[in-house]
């Protein structure tokens, strides 16, 4: 039997769906090389924005067809957007074709849901309402052999306004730090270099154990892991960086100095209405810690345009923000309301054309600053994670720098998973250019 899984959404739902390749290859099943070819295709969902709601309905219109053909085909949707309350059954109503439904908090319960459709020989449904305790020691079938997602936490306190994430992650739940740290070192033992930790707002880590304990704490605990080299985070929420964090990052040897720190807005005004907790000054002055403590920290930001009632004033701040702090790069979108969170229901939604207007001047203040960024680190010596030949340019082998930035530079077959400084040799919008430097008291 084969499968397919389709994820869309966060680095928290591919790893989701790293989980649901395990548990189905411990049933027997094997990876279809295309998607025709599968018994059984999984739709691993996000709901973040309703946009992505319509895509996913539209792939599930394509796999109707194609389990036309395929009558035995069986077809599953979970993740995000089936544990909306009343998701399931629109689901069922759009798509009736798909046989079974199961949300987040319940995906170590796939063979036994898959079970249970083989005997009922009907359509299952199965969503839990509330999260439950974390599960430990599920499989995991990973596809990259050096890098690697590890979830320290599930789910989200913080109710930002225009957010639906909260309501279908449910409550912040910590993993005990050992067990984090056993499955680093199983991970290192099978070859992987770098690991980058996921949460929803992974510096509120450990507050809900007992004992409580920190993200510092645990970024201390695996900087002493043999063998491993880099350590990466997502998602950082600005109102719980503490100055703690910033000293632990700072006399790490293996945490890198890529701060990803989504401001979302620099009106104060705004961010008030997003409930994100914390003031444009605040933001400022963490930035200030941060690069007076880190030289080097590569800086990179999620911004929202248009939230309800944000004016040309409170536009202004954003851009005059975005100017002042100059960040590495940004990701940037156009809000949208998204059904069941407080700002769907704001009076003063933004009209789409002044939306539009101003995410493109935001890109291009952004883009010019990027560029810049990228063209001051030509000459520069940077430190190298060699992961192997570039995907769209066969002649020249990628890696990225401890910032986080995508080098490409001429192969190093030998050198794949070790870390090499390259002297920055050219710069472009999303990426540089660079000559090796292999000394050997230059290699790691």
């Amino acid at each position: 039997m084969r499968y397919s899984i389709l994820t869309f959404g966060c680095q928290m739902n591919q790893r989701d769906s790293e989980t649901l390749a395990g548990l189905l290859a411990s049933m027997g099943y094997i990876r279809a090389e295309k998607l025709s070819d599968a018994d059984l295709v999984i739709v691993n969902t996000c709901c973040v924005r309703e946009s992505a709601e319509n895509r996913i309905y539209g792939h599930l219109g394509e796999l109707k067809n194609l389990k036309n053909r395929k009558p035995h085909m069986v077809i599953g949707v979970c993740g995000c957007m089936a544990q909306q309350p009343g998701a399931a059954e629109k689901i069922r109503q759009r798509a009736p074709h798909v046989d079974l439904i199961f949300g987040t908090h319940n995906l170590h319960r796939l063979p036994e849901l898959l079970r249970k459709l083989w005997e009922k020989r009907e359509p299952v449904v199965e969503i839990w309402e509330s999260d439950g305790d974390v599960i430990e020691n599920l499989p995991a079938l990973r596809e990259d052999s050096l890098k690697a997602w590890v979830t320290i936490m599930y789910g989200c306190n913080n109710f930002c306004t225009y957010c639906i994430v909260p309501y279908v992650r449910g409550r912040e739940r910590s993993r005990r730090p050992e067990d984090i740290e056993r499955e680093v070192r199983e991970l290192v033992e099978k070859g992987v270099k770098e690991v980058t930790l996921l949460g929803q707002n992974v510096n509120s880590y450990g507050k809900d154990l007992d004992p409580p304990t920190d993200f510092a704490s645990l970024l201390e605990r695996l900087d002493r892991v043999e063998g491993l080299l880099r350590i990466r985070y997502t998602t950082s929420h600005p109102r719980d960086f503490t100055d703690r964090l910033i000293d632990v990052i700072a006399a790490s040897k293996k945490v890198c100095e890529n701060f990803h720190l989504p401001v979302q807005a620099g009106s104060n005004r705004i961010l008030e209405r997003m409930n994100r907790g914390y003031t444009r000054e605040y933001y400022m002055e963490l930035v200030e810690k941060i690069r007076a403590k880190v030289p080097g920290a590569a800086i990179t930001t999620d911004i929202i345009v248009g939230f309800p009632g944000e004016t040309e004033e409170d536009f202004a701040d954003t851009m005059d923000l975005v100017e002042k702090v100059r960040f590495d790069s940004a990701f940037t979108f156009v809000y949208n309301k998204r059904s069941g969170t407080p700002a769907a229901e704001m009076p003063d939604q933004v009209p789409a054309e002044v939306k539009r207007k101003r995410i493109t001047h935001l890109v291009e203040v952004q883009n010019r600053i990027t560029l810049e960024k990228n063209l001051a680190e030509v000459g520069t010596v940077q430190e190298v994670l060699v992961e192997g030949p570039a995907e769209k340019h066969p002649d020249k082998y990628c890696g990225r720098t401890g910032g986080n930035k995508l080098v490409f530079f001429p192969p190093l077959p030998d050198k794949v998973g070790q870390i090499v400084p390259v002297r920055i040799t050219a710069a472009k919008m999303w990426n540089l250019e660079g000559e090796p430097l292999l000394a050997d008291e230059g290699e790691k």
